[in-house]
């Protein structure tokens, strides 16, 4: 277990590390993420939106993924993650999902604003009634979907989460 801030500023130096590799070598945003486990590196990664062509490849999100695969879990409690920058909404619901047990970031949410990595509106979105939001939203099939957690909530083989 990490106990002294030495050993914290050693694993956030090497998240911040990743984010300027990331930019100087021109393969994605200025992120970079750690993900450690009895004081070791499980997984580390940057952002690769532009690279990979997928939105969802946020530094934390692609590290998450990889930790997950290399412990052979989707439950990552007993890890932290170190962060270059206060994870955006997305990263922090898999940070949740994921089950870390705490976060480490550098740059807040305002830094990744004022160098045109806002999220605010997604957090205004989240607000707001589903009627009032941006992109427009239907239900559709709701009976018919409901057999779907019937069937979960019956199976003998569902693995809880």
């Amino acid at each position: 277990m990490i106990t002294t801030n030495r050993q914290h500023e050693k694993f956030m130096r090497m998240a911040i590390r990743l984010a300027d590799q990331n930019v100087l070598a021109g393969k994605g945003g200025p992120f970079g993420a750690v993900i450690v486990k009895d004081g070791k590196v499980v997984a580390k990664s940057a952002n690769t939106v532009t690279t990979t062509t997928d939105p969802t490849a946020h530094a934390e999100v692609t590290a998450i993924r990889l930790a997950c695969k290399k412990l052979k879990t989707y439950n990552l409690s007993g890890c932290v993650i170190y962060t270059s920058c206060e994870p955006c909404p997305m990263c922090l619901g898999a940070i949740y999902w994921a089950h870390l047990d705490k976060i480490y970031w550098a740059c807040t949410r305002k830094d990744a604003a004022e160098n045109g990595f806002s999220d605010q509106f997604i957090y205004d979105e989240i607000a707001r009634p589903l009627t009032k939001r941006t992109l427009p939203v239907q239900q559709l099939l709701h009976q018919e979907a409901q057999r779907s957690f019937k069937l979960w909530q019956e199976s003998d083989l569902k693995i809880d989460y």
